[in-house]
């Protein structure tokens, strides 16, 4: 069994200076994401690899997840990947539990193309920022990872996700 964190970077700074590559979070991203590692220590979640994309929001939300340091792969190709690009990045991964960071619209192309039956939440199709599917796949090597195949455990947003924090 593998299982997958598919997760879209969270929200950036659009006023920010200097090129796309580089764009920092935004004071919303900064705290949608610490929510989300909350919510994935929750689940029972925690990746033993991480491949993220080499951009700034993705490596800042990553930092913000407050996730055990694993092995991590800062990977150039995830950046404004599509989604076959994302799956192929993906069958190169060697951990029972990768935590995939990316962009959209690849991370949400990604997630449609994996599971063989998308969660019943309005949001899946355009994958929010900071969104994150859990999703297993029978195999035993990342190598033999086929589109259709996934199983989607859960599927949650920041805005849902710190909502229920708050309400305890």
């Amino acid at each position: 069994m593998k299982r997958l964190i598919l997760m879209r970077h969270a929200k950036s700074d659009w006023s920010a200076s200097g090129d796309d590559h580089s764009r920092p979070l935004n004071k919303r991203g900064q705290a949608s994401a610490p929510a989300m590692g909350a919510w994935l220590r929750d689940q029972g979640w925690l990746p033993d690899e991480v491949l993220c994309s080499s951009s700034t929001r993705t490596r800042q939300t990553l930092d913000l997840l407050g996730l055990p340091k694993v092995e991590t792969r800062f990977e150039r190709a995830l950046y404004l990947a599509e989604g076959d690009e994302i799956i192929d990045v993906l069958r190169g991964a060697s951990g029972d539990c990768v935590l995939l960071l990316g962009h959209n619209y690849g991370i949400a192309d990604c997630a449609q193309q994996l599971v063989a039956e998308p969660p019943d939440h309005p949001r899946f199709s355009d994958y929010p920022t900071c969104a994150t599917s859990l999703i297993r796949f029978d195999i035993t090597d990342w190598g033999y990872l086929l589109p259709g195949t996934g199983i989607c455990d859960d599927f949650a947003i920041p805005r849902e996700v710190i909502a229920a924090q708050e309400a305890g």
